[in-house]
């Protein structure tokens, strides 16, 4: 039988630069071949720390965001601290961890960017459906387009780059999958971390006229 479950196909990208995180996605969700939302948020802020990109089955993605912004704020409350980002991470790699391994018809299957400030600084990681968990010191691209936004994100990153420097090259590695993978499109939203905020600062729709 084939599978229909609602998917973001997706492409994210995470880039770290010198005095912040960014964060990047399109705006497609697919079930099998057919377009289903082409307004779907794939950015999410989870704490007033943390931001997260999705990719994988919208179902998952959407429970897991939900336990990690619970687990986030009881860490909180029972420590009387903000979660570090390194606790951050490994809270939200066990749920993944476990969703994968719960007896299921149907695992849990989410591909995470997680990025963060926190008394340390900030902070890029790279959360597998298995729940592994790799800390990423440049950049990162996850989903069905990621093969595409690689080509852009490997010859034009350079360490050191500025905040606007990074966020055109999310853009320009995000549209560059837009153009050549057809479970990603219909626009581009992008997140910005740095020391004293969260913010959102692209969301842009791409409409298509016949």
């Amino acid at each position: 039988m084939e599978e229909t479950s609602l998917k973001t196909g997706t492409t994210t990208v995470g880039i770290v630069c010198k005095d912040g995180i960014v964060l990047a996605a399109d705006k497609r969700a697919t079930a099998g071949h057919m377009i289903v939302d082409k307004r779907a948020d794939k950015v999410h802020v989870i704490s007033d720390d943390f931001a997260v990109t999705i990719a994988g089955t919208v179902s998952d993605a959407q429970l897991t965001i939900k336990l990690i912004r619970a687990e986030l704020k009881l860490k909180e409350v029972r420590t009387y601290k903000r979660p570090s980002a390194k606790e951050a991470a490994n809270l939200l790699g066990g749920i993944l961890y476990s969703s994968l391994r719960r007896p299921s018809m149907f695992p849990g299957i989410a591909h995470f960017l997680l990025g963060g400030k926190d008394v340390h600084g900030l902070h890029l990681y790279d959360l597998f459906p298995d729940g592994s968990i790799t800390r990423i010191t440049d950049f990162i691209s996850s989903g069905s387009g990621s093969v595409f936004a690689y080509g852009v994100l490997e010859t034009q990153y350079k360490k050191d780059m500025s905040t606007d420097e990074a966020v055109a090259l999310a853009v320009k590695s995000v549209n560059t999958a837009l153009q050549r993978d057809s479970a990603s499109g219909n626009g581009i939203d992008v997140v910005v971390i740095n020391e004293k905020e969260i913010k959102q600062v692209m969301h842009k729709e791409v409409a298509y006229s016949l």
